[in-house]
């Protein structure tokens, strides 16, 4: 299992940043931001060879679910 930040929603924000540099602003101005979109990923595959059980609403909460 994986809780994290969104890779697709970093590189969104990456791209922001750098048409706020080609418009003109200083890197160095720019704000650090936090993520603001997070992804939970369960690997059923591992959670199995592991002898765990993953409950029914947690797989059904999660973005992603590997088989």
């Amino acid at each position: 299992m994986s809780y994290g930040s969104s890779t697709s929603e970093a590189w969104r924000q990456v791209g922001v940043y750098i048409a706020r540099i080609l418009k003109g602003e200083k890197p160095g101005n720019l704000p650090v931001q936090a993520p603001a979109k997070y992804a939970l990923t369960v690997n059923l595959k591992t959670a199995k060879g592991l002898g765990l059980s993953i409950p029914a609403s947690m797989l059904a909460t999660a973005d992603e679910v590997i088989e």
